[in-house]
C-alpha cells in the first residue's frame, strides 16, 4: 500500500503504485496516475488528469497538473504528462494542455527542475534538461535534450530551445535558442560562442565540436539563412551535430537568436 501521511488527501479516483510516498499536507486529486517509487513532499498540490512516471522525487509545496493559465481554457480535460525519475524541487508549477493547444503538456525522463521554475500548457521537454531556479517558460515552448535553461531566463511562447543549449541567467528569448550554443541576455539577447565545456562534459569529441563551431559561426555570418545552411551542407555533410543545427534554424518559425 502506498505511504500516505495521516494530513495528506488522496482522492478516491487518483490511481497510486504501491510504494508511492505522499508527505505531510499533501493533495492528490481525481484522475492523478502516479508510478512506483515516487515520492511526493509535503504541501504538494497535484490534480487534472496528470501521469506521473516511475522513481520521480517532488519536493514540497509544488503544484503540478493545474489548470493552463489561459484565458480561453474552457475547462476541458487536458492532460499532464511526466515521465520517469525526475527531481521537482520546491514551488515548481507545471500546467495541463489547452484544448486550442493540442491538449497535452510533456515532460520526459531524468529533468531536474529548480526552486521556482514554471512550465507552462502546451510546452514538450525532452530527456536531461535542467531548469535552474525561476527559469519560466510561456505556452507552446519546446524545450529538446540535455538543454540547461538559466535561473531567471523567460522564453516567449511557440519559441523552441535547441539540444544542448545552454542560457543565462536572466535570458529573454523571443525567437529560438539555438542548440550547442551559449545564448546570454535580456533585451536583446546575444549568443556567445559554442558551449564548449558543456559539449565537452557530454562527451562530445573536439572534432565534432569543432564543426559545430565551424556550422555556427557560419549560420551568424552568412548574408542569408539560405546561404548559410547551404554552406554548412557543403562543408559539413558528415556531421550529424551539424545538420541537426542547420535544420533547427531552418525550422524557426519565429527566427533565431544570434
Amino acid at each position: 500500500m502506498p505511504d500516505i501521511h495521516q494530513t495528506a488527501w488522496v482522492d478516491s479516483g487518483a490511481t497510486l503504485a504501491d510504494d508511492v510516498v505522499v508527505g505531510a499536507f499533501s493533495v492528490i486529486g481525481s484522475g492523478v496516475a502516479i508510478g512506483e517509487g515516487t515520492e511526493i513532499g509535503p504541501h504538494t498540490r497535484i490534480q487534472g488528469n496528470t501521469t506521473i512516471g516511475k522513481r520521480n522525487r517532488i519536493y514540497g509545496q509544488s503544484s503540478i497538473g493545474t489548470d493552463p493559465q489561459d484565458l480561453k481554457f474552457g475547462g476541458a480535460p487536458t492532460r499532464l504528462e511526466i515521465g520517469d525519475e525526475n527531481v521537482i524541487r520546491e514551488f515548481v508549477t507545471i500546467n495541463r494542455g489547452t484544448e486550442h493547444g493540442g491538449g497535452l503538456t510533456r515532460v520526459g525522463n531524468s529533468n531536474f527542475l529548480m526552486a521556482y521554475a514554471h512550465i507552462a500548457h502546451d510546452c514538450f521537454i525532452g530527456n536531461h534538461v535542467i531548469f535552474a531556479n525561476a527559469g519560466t517558460l510561456a505556452g507552446h515552448v519546446t524545450v529538446e535534450d540535455h538543454a540547461l535553461v538559466g535561473a531567471f531566463t523567460m522564453i516567449h511562447q511557440f519559441c523552441r530551445i535547441g539540444k544542448y543549449a545552454f542560457t543565462g541567467g536572466g535570458t529573454i528569448a523571443t525567437q529560438d535558442v539555438l542548440p550547442f550554443v551559449k545564448t546570454v541576455g535580456a533585451r536583446p539577447p546575444k549568443t556567445y560562442g559554442v558551449n564548449t565545456i558543456g559539449l565537452e562534459r557530454k562527451g562530445f569529441s573536439k572534432d565534432v565540436i569543432a564543426a559545430i563551431r565551424r556550422a555556427y559561426n557560419i549560420i551568424r555570418t552568412s548574408a542569408t539563412l539560405r546561404e548559410g545552411v547551404d554552406k554548412i551542407h557543403q562543408e559539413l555533410p558528415d556531421v550529424e551535430e551539424a545538420r541537426y543545427l542547420a535544420d533547427f534554424a531552418t525550422d524557426a518559425k519565429r527566427g533565431f537568436i544570434r
